[in-house]
Parts: C-alpha cells; structure tokens; sequence
C-alpha cells in the first residue's frame, strides 16, 4: 500500500514536471518571437524613413529639372539675346538647346497616391488653371490678377490681394503633394509673366526713344 502511494507521488511529480516544461517552453518561444517581431517593425520604421527620403530627394530632382528647363528657356527669350549679333545668338541657341536635350534626358518621375475625390479635385484645379493660361494673350493684365488670386489661395502668407475661395476649397481636397506641384506651377506661371511684362515695357521704351530720335531729327 505505501509502495502504492510513493509511485503516485512519483508519478504525479513527473507529470508536473514535464507540465511546466512545456509552460517553460512556451514562454521562452513566445518572448523569442516578440523580440524578432519587435526588431522587424524597427527594421520596417527604418527603411520608411529611407523611402521617404528617398521620394523627397526624387521631388527636389523634378524641382531642380523645372528650374533648369525654366532657366534655359528664359535665356533664349531674354533681352539680351536680342541685342547681340546674328551668329553670336545662333551660337548661343545651339548651347541651350544642347543644354536643354541634355536634360530632357533625366526622367524623374513620383507618383502621388490619390483617393477617387483627390482626383477629382486635381483635375478641377488642372482645369482652372488651365482656363486662365489659354486667355493670357487676349488679357495679360486681367490673367495676371486671376493667377495671383489663385497663389493666393495656396499659401499661409498674407496675401497681396484677393483670394479666390473656390479654387482655394478645390486645393484642400488634393493630396499634399498634388498641393506644393499646384502652387510651384503658378509661381512658375507669375515668374513667366513678370518677364514678359519687363520685356514688353522695354520694348515700348525703346520704341518711344526712337520716335523721339525721330522727332528730333524732323525739328
């Protein structure tokens, strides 16, 4: 009867035994896996910093690829190109259009992810600016107060004159990207007409000085 009870004693032990091993063992695999799965989410938390580096970088390439075609393009109508000899201004057009397709040839490209009503706002506001661009020759003075009332609705900056709010409440529903590529379009847009204001006021100076020259020639 006592060997009995000491071999259920032992038995009893080894069942427990062998029990909190296994809890043991659980244990140890479920802290093992929180550990790796913990170090992969760092890993992930690391190459999305990366990636969007990596995106902004790619941004400032386009950016700096607009400049470069902007700068070019305004040299080749620039005044000065105007006043210089026949074959030095061919000279020079033959660099910047060199210059021009050299740089035609870096494609950068970053998509901007978009919802259906980020879409549709992009293509509203594409829409709006587009309508003012093709009556700039009709009313350049007229283009130039709509734009800036567009700009002023894309920046936090106090504007200089009004605010057109319906194009402002289509910009709010872009995406952010979609946002900063819509005002760098119409500072672009403001930059081109400056110069062409300059230039037309130049050439009415120079016109209005050779009259005169005229005028005095007659007296």
């Amino acid at each position: 009867m006592a060997q009995a009870k000491i071999s259920a004693k032992a038995s009893e032990g080894a069942q427990q035994q062998q029990s909190g091993g296994q809890l043991r063992g659980r244990f140890y695999r479920s802290t093992s896996m929180a550990d790796r799965s913990s170090r992969l989410l760092e890993n992930l938390d690391q190459l999305e910093l990366r990636v969007e580096a990596f995106r902004d970088a790619a941004s400032a390439m386009e950016q700096e690829k607009e400049t470069l075609l902007e700068m070019i393009h305004n040299i080749q109508n620039s005044q000065d190109m105007r006043h210089i000899s026949e074959g030095e201004r061919e000279e020079l057009n033959l660099t910047a259009n060199r210059l021009m397709g050299r740089t035609l040839t870096v494609e950068v490209s970053v998509e901007t992810i978009r919802n259906a009503q980020q879409q549709e706002s992009l293509l509203h506001a594409t829409k709006m600016i587009d309508e003012i661009v093709n009556k700039l020759l009709d009313d350049l003075e007229d283009a130039k107060i709509r734009l800036m009332s567009l700009y002023g609705a894309c920046t936090s900056d106090v504007p200089a004159g009004p605010i057109d709010q319906k194009f402002q409440s289509v910009v709010i529903g872009c995406a952010i990207e979609d946002q900063k590529k819509i005002k760098r379009r119409l500072e672009t847009l403001l930059r081109n007409l400056e110069n062409s204001e300059k230039s037309i006021t130049l050439l009415e100076h120079q016109k209005s000085s050779v009259r005169q020259s005229c005028n005095s020639k007659q007296d």
